[in-house]
Order: C-alpha cells, then sequence, then structure tokens
C-alpha cells in the first residue's frame, strides 16, 4: 500500500463516530520525504477546527522548543505530525481533552509507519505516545521516560506534551529546557540542513 492510499484511508476512516461529539476530522501531515515525525496525542479543539496539527499555543510552544517559525513547521515536507488519535476526541467535565481512544492507534499506526522509511527522529510528545512506541521500555512515568532522554536518542526523542497544562511541569523540571531542547533544536537543524 502506498502513503497515498494510507492517507486516502485515513481521512475516509469513521471508526470513532459513534463515540464522538461531532463529525470525524482526521487530521495527520506527512509525505514520502518525512524525517522528524512528531507523535503526539491527539488534535485539540482549534486543530479539528483548522485540519493542521499543532495550530495553537501548544504548537507555538513546539516550535519554540524546535527553534522553527511557522512557515518552516508547515513549509518544510520533512516534518510530518502523525498523533495517537487523528481527531479531537471531544472535552471531558473538567475542561480538558478526552485521551485518544486506542483504536486509532491500533488500525493506523503500523501502516502509516511502513510508509514512513526517512524518518530520523520521532518526537514522542506527552505519555500517550510515549506509551505506545516505547512499550515496556518506557519508564515508571512521563517524567522519568523524558529525564532518560539520551537512552532513546539519536532515533527517539520523548518529550512533555507543550501544553499550557504543563506549565507547571516545566517550572518544576527545567531541566528539559535547558538540557532537551538544545539537542532538539541542534536535530532539526540537522535534519533540516540542505
Amino acid at each position: 500500500m502506498s502513503l497515498q492510499a494510507v492517507l486516502a484511508d485515513i481521512a475516509a476512516c469513521r471508526a470513532c463516530a459513534p463515540e464522538l461529539p461531532h463529525e470525524p476530522r482526521p487530521v495527520v501531515r506527512v509525505t514520502p520525504a518525512t524525517r522528524l515525525l512528531i507523535c503526539g496525542q491527539a488534535p485539540g479543539r482549534r486543530v479539528h477546527e483548522s485540519g493542521l496539527p499543532f495550530t495553537d499555543p501548544s504548537g507555538d510552544r513546539l516550535r519554540a522548543w524546535m527553534g522553527l517559525d511557522y512557515e518552516t513547521f508547515y513549509g518544510r515536507p520533512e516534518i510530518g505530525v502523525a498523533a495517537m488519535a487523528f481527531c479531537f476526541p471531544g472535552t471531558n467535565p473538567k475542561g480538558g481533552d478526552f485521551p485518544p481512544p486506542p483504536r486509532c492507534a491500533q488500525l493506523w499506526r503500523p501502516q502509516l509507519l511502513a510508509e514512513l522509511p526517512k524518518v530520523e527522529l520521532t518526537l514522542l510528545v506527552g505519555g500517550y505516545a510515549q506509551a505506545w512506541a516505547l512499550g515496556d521500555r518506557m519508564g515508571p512515568n512521563m517524567t522519568q521516560t523524558v529525564r532518560a532522554w539520551r537512552d532513546y536518542a539519536p532515533a527517539i526523542l520523548p518529550m512533555p506534551h507543550p501544553s499550557w497544562r504543563n506549565t507547571g511541569w516545566l517550572k518544576r523540571n527545567p531541566w528539559f529546557e535547558d538540557e532537551v531542547t538544545p539537542y532538539l533544536r541542534q536535530r532539526v537543524l540537522e535534519i533540516l540542513r540542505p
């Protein structure tokens, strides 16, 4: 199966439609040239509305961590985004997003990843992506997994989610922005270098 065929099937997917409070709108952005793959948890409401990944404050923070501006982030085919779930899962009663339904990753990730052979670096953004991709290689929690980032480099980089909800985590863990983001920026430069 080609990448275009997999993406067409993902775009047509309605597997979670009965559980969603809205019409499914799968959001995934990859090309045959993808060398840096960003795997988050699921699109938020703003991304659901825009149809473009990370068009929200989380995206602003992620791009800052990567050392990229908006135009480069969306303009370079080497950068791809494929979350654990491709559709916005809805808002929970406390105002946050529901977790990504596991069905999406089970249905689509093996097929999609098989069509992305040029990926050199995968950013595992948040605990859901880390748990799926790392399995028993994941630390006891997201913090410990990110703290052990060197154990997964150079092909994988576990990261916290760039959500504003993690601002407190970032303040308690300044080593992330002191150690991990400089490494991330260097890797991004290497991948995007002509």
